[in-house]
């Protein structure tokens, strides 16, 4: 049986550190900046890591890892 291909789409928007967590950008930080505030604005630019378990796990069997 083949390998698995990586899901290349998904590889190029999240990052596995070196302890195996899933570091991602937040979603809402594209456009409309002026309405939200600044605390909300700082957040939005941080990088967020996956929180369920659950998620991780699929998320590298999509990766190959």
């Amino acid at each position: 049986m083949p390998k698995q291909k990586t899901h290349k789409g998904l590889a190029k928007r999240i990052k596995v550190t070196a302890r195996g967590k899933i570091k991602h950008k937040r979603a809402g930080s594209g456009h409309l900046m002026r309405s939200k505030n600044a605390k909300r604005r700082r957040r939005l630019g941080s990088p967020a890591t996956f929180q369920s378990m659950a998620s991780v796990k699929a998320t590298l069997i999509k990766l190959g890892q």
